[in-house]
């Protein structure tokens, strides 16, 4: 069977949903329709993307890197419908882009890059702050929209959001782990072991809300803003730790390869998306670019104050 945008779909959602049953659900598809379409991929590709498992499929170091090029895809084919009969190409202004840590080093660059391709004389002023000061801009009108973890926003009286994509939280460890053996792993197990904890983007926050309902408590041994130091600490067997997919990468800056595994938990996801303030209406440039984005994900614009 030739390969097909559909089989890149069923990817996509089966790996942000973590299960199969969830993927078909979401898409309207039967359970078998997205396992013989992933099945068929791996065929095609020559590499196995997910991990089987009790508690559903997590993807593998091939089936990661391969996600960022299927989403890079259907962004790209979403963009070349649209662009073709679009009117507003030749639409100018400027947008000012709240952005976060992570949505800039890890989401961002590849969607300004189609944007500013296509609407050439819109500018996007890229201002990196923390939540707190982006949800502040917001508010007071010095930015015009924000791409940033909405799953940490906080001020939803005031600010409307889209979310763009969930990325699901797993455990990272060192190939060679005992815990690669076991068929379920638990916060539990995992507080058994020396942990590197992430600070930047209130990941530590958020780590909080997923460990104290448990009556557990990580064994931290290094606390770090930077997520390619928890990389190389985890690769070289130093601890685990358990961060989103959207930031992982298979192998350290010293070439030593990572693993993931699901965790038996209610672990919650990454969300990245789309935030604007309630009560101020889009520039013409402003909307371009959240439709644009939204276009990219979901097909579809969303009018402002919508939510997903």
């Amino acid at each position: 069977m030739p390969f097909s945008l559909k089989k890149i779909r069923y990817f996509i959602a089966t790996a942000e949903a973590g299960q199969v049953s969830h993927a078909g659900i979401h898409l309207g598809v039967s359970q078998s329709a997205i396992t013989a379409a992933v099945q068929q991929l791996e065929d095609e590709l020559g590499v196995i993307l997910f991990s089987r498992h009790p508690q559903g499929v997590s993807l593998t170091a091939e089936g990661a890197r391969f996600l960022q090029l299927a989403r890079n895809i259907m962004a790209a084919v979403n963009e070349a419908m649209r662009t073709p009969l679009a009117e507003d190409v030749k639409q100018s202004g400027k947008v000012r882009v709240g952005v976060t840590y992570t949505v800039a080093g890890y989401f961002l660059p590849p969607h300004h890059a189609r944007f500013a391709r296509t609407y050439p004389r819109i500018m996007l002023e890229l201002i990196e702050l923390p939540r707190e000061a982006i949800e502040k801009g917001l508010v007071d009108g010095s930015l015009d929209i924000a791409v940033m973890l909405v799953s940490n926003l906080r001020n939803k009286r005031s600010l409307a959001y889209d979310t763009l994509i969930r990325s699901h939280r797993r455990l990272w460890l060192p190939v060679g782990h005992p815990f690669m053996k076991l068929e379920t792993i638990s916060l539990a197990d995992i507080a058994s072991e020396p942990y590197v904890m992430l600070t930047v983007d209130e990941a530590k926050k958020t780590a909080a809300h997923y460990w104290r309902p448990s009556g557990l408590r990580p064994k931290v041994i290094f606390t770090t803003s930077s997520v390619e130091a928890v990389r190389s600490m985890v690769a070289a067997g130093m601890g685990v730790t358990v961060l989103s997919d959207m930031v992982y990468r298979p192998w350290s800056l010293e070439g030593q390869r990572i693993d993931t595994r699901n965790v038996a938990a209610d672990i919650p996801t990454m969300d990245v998306g789309l935030a604007w303030a309630v009560d101020r209406p889009f520039s013409a440039a402003t909307k371009l670019f959240h439709d644009f984005l939204n276009l990219s994900f979901h097909g579809a614009g969303s009018a402002p104050g919508h939510f997903r």
